[in-house]
């Protein structure tokens, strides 16, 4: 299956649970997993990505780890996500070869048109509204939703991308009629005291949400 034909994507800090919190979340219906730690240098976090990445190979779900394509390759991880500040997509890409994903983060239009040419395999959209992982980004609201569904659709081929931002059971219907058909989510696992019903909550609003657009579009 490839990260096109994916469709719930948990990005998750380290945790002392984070073996069993992912798996949780996998059995719910997450079915990409991003480590997502911003102040653990690489070198420490090895031994937990290394942790995470036996999980996901055992459930059959991609591995991503977030900034760093050095820790991707030495983790043996399915592929790395670079933000705007971090690494460029082209040198991720040189780092972990043509074999591993590369996912990179868009919050504006000009980011969006630029990331289109990048050697990348995906892209994040968002955040929709203000969300404290990403302290002092604005919203980027739903209309940036439409016009990534736009711009990627209308890419030969297509390019697969994930909404950001206050994934929610009550909040995707929106996201998916603005367009998408992925989205991300953080703190409705990552702070659930039952994270494979919370994850199986959110798949089951994505999967009804998409399957009525889709039931408009024909």
């Amino acid at each position: 299956m490839s990260i096109g034909e994916r469709r719930l994507y948990l990005c998750t800090p380290d945790r002392e649970d984070l073996a069993s919190f992912i798996e949780a979340c996998v059995r719910g219906g997450v079915d990409v997993v991003q480590l997502r730690e911003k102040l653990t240098p690489p070198s420490r976090l090895l031994p937990r990505a290394t942790l995470a990445r036996r999980v996901c190979a055992d459930l059959g779900v991609p591995f991503i780890v977030n900034d760093s394509p050095e820790l991707a390759v030495e983790c043996d991880a399915d592929g790395v996500h670079v933000g705007q500040d971090d690494v460029g997509a082209s040198e991720a890409r040189r780092i972990v070869g043509p074999g591993r994903i590369v996912g990179l983060s868009t919050h504006e239009s000009a980011q969006l048109v630029v990331a289109l040419g990048e050697p990348v395999d995906y892209v994040s959209a968002g955040p929709v509204v203000p969300t404290p992982t990403k302290p002092g980004r604005p919203g980027t609201g739903l209309a940036y939703v439409a016009e990534t569904a736009a711009r990627c659709g209308a890419r030969q081929p297509a390019m697969p991308f994930f909404v950001t931002g206050n994934a929610r059971p009550d909040t995707v219907g929106e996201i998916v009629r603005a367009g998408a058909r992925r989205v991300v989510a953080v703190r409705w696992l990552t702070e659930a005291s039952d994270p494979q019903r919370s994850a199986r909550e959110l798949r089951d609003a994505l999967d009804q949400a998409i399957a009525a657009a889709q039931g408009l579009e024909t």
